[in-house]
């Protein structure tokens, strides 16, 4: 795994010692060692390197990472550039497109989003080969809950996009009352219809920012 370096290093280093964490360590290690898992354990933490604690401005949650070869990166949501887009994703555009105008680009790849302090955190940082959810319950939510507490104490304008149910029960630990929730059923095919699409979060998100004299996201991911 590739340690955590910039100022996340202070808020998450206390779970580094905590029972629960060595545990996942090991399990973590193990798995690698002899099963084909997602990221790639250099990438496991990307989220935290392309998005400083500090830049944060958006954190969008979502599950576990994509289970097929050479789509997760360690950021929720995005893939590789060279990969197809994923249909949750392919909804995700389409919602920008109608909500602020932008074009549908022709990859997945939103380390653009990243950098501009979008961070797109999965509950569960790693997953087997071709089996979702795999990883669950080995110890990554406490770890993940952690960083979100993290979030929850930065004392500035912070927007959460929170699509579907295991993003939303998240929300009773979020009570900072600078911070703005959006709520939206998840993008996925099975349920965008049903108020993902219409949420219009990206605008939204934009404009709380704007209002509290913060630059907007640029949503917009290029062709490449």
């Amino acid at each position: 795994m590739s340690m955590i370096q910039n100022d996340w290093l202070d808020a998450v280093k206390p779970e580094f010692s905590k029972p629960y964490y060595k545990e996942l360590f090991e399990f973590v290690k193990d798995e690698y060692s002899k099963t084909v898992i997602y990221p790639p354990a250099d990438d496991i933490f990307n989220a935290f390197h392309f998005t400083p604690l500090s830049s944060v401005k958006v954190l969008i949650l979502g599950q576990d990472p994509y289970h097929n070869a050479n789509q997760a990166h360690g950021l929720s949501f995005s893939v590789l550039p060279d990969q197809d887009i994923p249909p949750s994703l392919q909804n995700i555009y389409k919602e920008i497109h109608d909500d602020i105008g932008c074009y549908i680009p022709n990859n997945g790849y939103l380390k653009k989003w990243a950098d501009q302090g979008v961070l797109m955190l999965n509950t569960v940082l790693t997953v087997r080969a071709h089996q979702a959810n795999s990883h669950q319950g080995k110890g990554w939510e406490k770890f993940t809950d952690a960083v979100i507490q993290a979030v929850n104490a930065q004392d500035r304008p912070i927007v959460y996009l929170l699509w579907g149910r295991p993003a939303q029960s998240k929300i009773p630990m979020l009570n900072n009352p600078k911070h703005l929730i959006l709520k939206a059923p998840h993008p996925s095919p099975l349920s965008a219809f049903r108020g993902f699409f219409g949420c219009k979060h990206f605008s939204q998100a934009n404009a709380f920012l704007e209002e509290n004299g913060l630059e907007p996201i640029d949503w917009q991911i290029e062709n490449v």
